[in-house]
C-alpha cells in the first residue's frame, strides 16, 4: 500500500486533484469528512466539546451547532487549539483505521489522505509522499468570491488563518500548480498518478 498525503490551502484546487485521483482508482480518505463523523451525536469527541465549550454549542437535536462553536473559536487562537486537541486525535484514530482497511482490501492500494491542515496537524512523517496543490493568493480569493459568495475580506481572512505557502512548500515532495486551467491541473494529476503507480509496481 502507498499512503499519500494531499494538502493545499482553501480554494487551491485540492478537491479537483482528489477527484481526478479517485477517477484513476485511488482510495480517497477525506479528513474533513472524518472530522464531521467524529463529532456526530453519540461520539465521545462531541461530549468533550460540550464539556469544554458549554452546552450552547449543542443544537436542540443533539448535534453540533457549528455556527455557535465557530463564533467562539474562529477568532480565538487558544480556543481553536483547545478544539483541535479534542478533534485531531479522534480524526487521526478513525483515519488510520480507514487506511488499514484499504490496505487489507488491496495490498497494492494507493490511498490518498485529503487533508487541508496537514502542516497544522504535524503528521508529515506518516506518509510515503506529500503532494501540495498550490494556487496564487489572488486566484484563490477570486475563486472564493465567485464560487462561494464570500467577500474579499472574508476570503483573505480564511487564507490567513491557515498555514502559509512557504510552510506547505517546505513539506512537499510534489507540487501541483493549480493556478492555470482545469486541463492543466488534470494533466499534472495524471502524471502524478503514473508516478504513484510506478512506485507501487517498483515495491512489489
Amino acid at each position: 500500500m502507498l499512503l499519500v498525503a494531499l494538502t493545499g490551502g482553501i480554494a487551491s484546487g485540492k478537491s479537483t486533484v482528489a477527484r481526478r485521483l479517485q477517477e484513476h482508482g485511488a482510495v480517497i480518505v477525506d479528513a474533513d469528512q472524518v472530522a464531521r463523523q467524529v463529532v456526530e451525536p453519540g461520539e465521545p469527541a462531541l461530549a468533550r466539546i460540550a464539556e469544554e465549550f458549554g452546552s450552547g454549542v449543542i443544537a436542540a437535536d443533539g448535534s453540533l451547532d457549528r455556527a455557535a462553536l465557530g463564533a467562539i473559536v474562529f477568532s480565538d487562537p487558544e480556543g481553536r487549539q483547545r478544539l483541535n486537541a479534542i478533534t485531531h486525535p479522534a480524526v487521526l484514530e478513525r483515519s488510520r483505521a480507514q487506511f488499514a482497511a484499504a490496505g487489507a482490501a488491496d495490498p497494492d492500494a494507493i490511498v490518498v489522505y485529503d487533508i487541508p491542515l496537514l502542516v497544522e496537524a504535524g503528521r508529515v512523517e506518516e506518509f510515503d509522499l506529500t503532494v501540495v496543490v498550490h494556487a496564487a493568493t489572488e486566484t484563490r480569493v477570486r475563486r472564493m468570491v465567485e464560487l462561494r459568495g464570500m467577500t474579499r475580506e472574508e476570503a483573505l481572512h480564511r487564507i490567513n488563518s491557515q498555514a502559509t505557502d512557504a510552510d506547505r512548500f517546505a513539506i512537499a515532495d510534489v507540487v501541483i500548480d493549480a493556478d492555470g486551467s482545469l486541463k492543466q491541473t488534470r494533466e499534472q494529476t495524471d502524471a502524478l498518478w503514473e508516478n504513484l503507480r510506478a512506485r507501487v509496481r517498483g515495491s512489489a
